[in-house]
C-alpha cells in the first residue's frame, strides 16, 4: 500500500509540473494564436484574479496549483519549498534559486506583457 501511495504522489507530482508548466507557458504565449485568443485572455484573467484575489485571504501572488503541488512534494519529503513556482523551476531544472524579487519582477511584468497583449488581439487589433 505504502508503494502505492508513493507512485501516485509521483505520478501527481508529475501531472502538476507538466499541467502548471504548460498553463505558464501559454499563458506568455497563447495570445499569439488567433483561434486561442479567446481562452487565453480567460486563463490569464484567472491567473490575476488567483493572484490578486485570493492572494487577499492566502498572500499576494497565490496560486492554488502551487500549493496543490506543494502538498504533493511535502508528502514527498521535500523541505524548504520556495515561495515562486517559478523559483521551484529554476531550482529542479537547473539547480540555481534566482534572488526572490528577480523572479517576482519578471514574473509579474511578463505576465502584464502578456495580458495586454491578450486584450489588444481580443478588442483592439483590427482582423485582416
Amino acid at each position: 500500500m505504502l508503494i502505492l501511495a508513493a507512485t501516485w504522489l509521483i505520478t501527481a507530482d508529475y501531472l502538476f509540473l507538466v499541467l502548471h508548466s504548460t498553463l505558464i507557458g501559454f499563458n506568455l504565449f497563447g495570445w499569439m494564436v488567433r483561434k486561442w485568443c479567446k481562452i487565453h485572455l480567460l486563463t490569464i484573467g484567472l491567473t490575476f484574479l488567483s493572484w490578486f484575489l485570493l492572494g487577499i485571504w492566502y498572500g499576494w501572488g497565490y496560486c492554488f496549483l502551487t500549493d496543490w503541488h506543494w502538498q504533493v512534494l511535502r508528502q514527498l519529503g521535500e523541505k524548504n519549498l520556495p515561495n515562486s513556482y517559478i523559483s521551484y523551476l529554476f531550482s529542479r531544472f537547473f539547480g540555481m534559486l534566482p534572488p526572490a524579487a528577480w523572479v517576482d519582477f519578471f514574473t509579474v511584468a511578463l505576465a502584464l506583457l502578456a495580458l495586454f497583449a491578450s486584450v489588444w488581439v481580443n478588442f483592439f487589433k483590427t482582423k485582416r
